[in-house]
């Protein structure tokens, strides 16, 4: 194997911090490894939710090379420049997401002459806050930055929409791949009034939005239970059990902060529904994992969730600024699953297989030989 291509990737936040990222490259990471790649994943080592405790410096996590670097600043922008140090013997190296890895590896490329592509993960549009900042940020500096990158990875339609304006034929369309085996069929066979959501309690995912539609819900038809699975971001778990106070749903709302998997798995166990109400995501990778349990999802009308909807007929949407309307969503996807709970599950079941990990690390390692062959590959080719 020493002969193999390493691939460097280069991520912000690495296992065993949690979330879509993390899952995105590790399980990339990992298969890389079966295609015939050296992988080593250099990431943080302090992770944005306990920024106290540093990781060691050097690990194994299923057979892949863990490099943890120091940083400084804020955790949307943590400047790391100890990166460089890593990257010397790399035959490419793949940038995770668009920050300060994304740039400072872009300006330097002059003088480290690595090969290198890229993966936007949704960009920095996750919120509304700073719009006109952002937007003359994205067509000036991220716009030169890319001009480094052979390939530009745009995990979903929307982020394939606003990249190609800066990066234009050098851009490629990959979706996420999902690890649909987590929680394969686990839902409940018997319909239940039950719905699970799980991700960081960050601004854009909008529990506050859930939270109503909760109130909302059980106003309508009482006997509705939530399960909230995450861990602290944006915000704290003090604040959003205050959330839950303030609208009276400490009986209807349950708050779980940090469980293994297993536990998860438990939780799903009891679940039918799996509702979002995020306003921004990049793909919509838990919506997917939701799916492959047998859960029907009731999903907030952003561009990701959108694009779910029409290649999935399943998925429900809904606009969850408006508490009524989905709550109605949610009544009438418990109706759906309800007329013939075996069928619709086996129906989510198959939605979510199609987004598996397989095709996805072969489209990947498709790019990453016509990038170490200086060929740029591009949307749809």
């Amino acid at each position: 194997m020493s002969d193999a291509p390493l691939v460097v990737q280069v991520v912000r936040q690495y296992p065993p911090s949690r979330g879509g990222l993390e899952d995105v490259v590790s399980n990339l990471s990992r298969l890389l490894l079966k295609r015939g790649f050296r992988v080593r994943v250099v990431t943080l080592d302090r992770l944005f939710v306990d920024p106290e405790t540093t990781l060691p410096a050097h690990d194994v996590i299923d057979g892949v090379e863990v490099v943890r670097i120091p940083w400084k600043g804020s955790s949307r922008y943590p400047v790391a420049p100890q990166v460089f140090r890593h990257i010397g013997d790399a035959d490419l190296v793949h940038v995770h997401a668009i920050d300060f890895f994304f740039d400072a590896l872009a300006w330097t490329r002059p003088f480290h002459g690595k090969a290198m592509v890229a993966t936007t993960h949704g960009g920095f549009f996750h919120t509304k806050n700073y719009a006109a900042i952002k937007n003359v940020w994205f067509k000036t500096v991220t716009r030169l930055s890319a001009s480094a990158y052979r390939s530009v990875v745009c995990c979903s339609q929307s982020d394939l929409d606003l990249f190609s304006q800066i990066a234009g034929r050098r851009c490629a369309l990959v979706e996420n791949g999902v690890d649909t085996e987590k929680f394969a069929r686990l839902s409940s066979p018997v319909p239940q009034r039950r719905i699970i959501t799980i991700g960081r309690f960050s601004v854009n995912k909008r529990l506050d939005r859930l939270f109503d539609t909760m109130s909302a819900l059980n106003r309508i038809e009482p006997g509705w239970m939530l399960d909230v699975v995450g861990s602290n971001s944006d915000h704290s778990e003090a604040e959003l059990r205050g959330e839950i106070a303030r609208r009276g749903l400490e009986s209807q709302v349950t708050l779980h902060v940090g469980l293994e998997n297993t536990e998860v798995r438990e939780l799903i166990g009891r679940a039918s529904l799996f509702a979002s109400a995020s306003e921004y995501e990049g793909f919509g990778l838990v919506a997917v994992e939701a799916m492959s349990a047998g859960l029907v999802p009731v999903l907030h009308i952003n561009d990701a969730y959108n694009a779910l909807g029409k290649r999935h007929p399943g998925i429900f949407l809904a606009d969850f600024a408006r508490p009524e309307e989905s709550a109605a969503a949610i009544r009438k996807a418990f109706l759906h699953l309800s007329s013939d709970a075996e069928s619709v599950r086996n129906a989510m079941v198959g939605a979510a297989a199609t987004h598996a990990w397989a095709s996805v690390a072969d489209r990947y390692a498709e790019i990453y030989e016509g990038a170490l062959r200086g060929r740029r590959i591009r949307a749809g080719a």
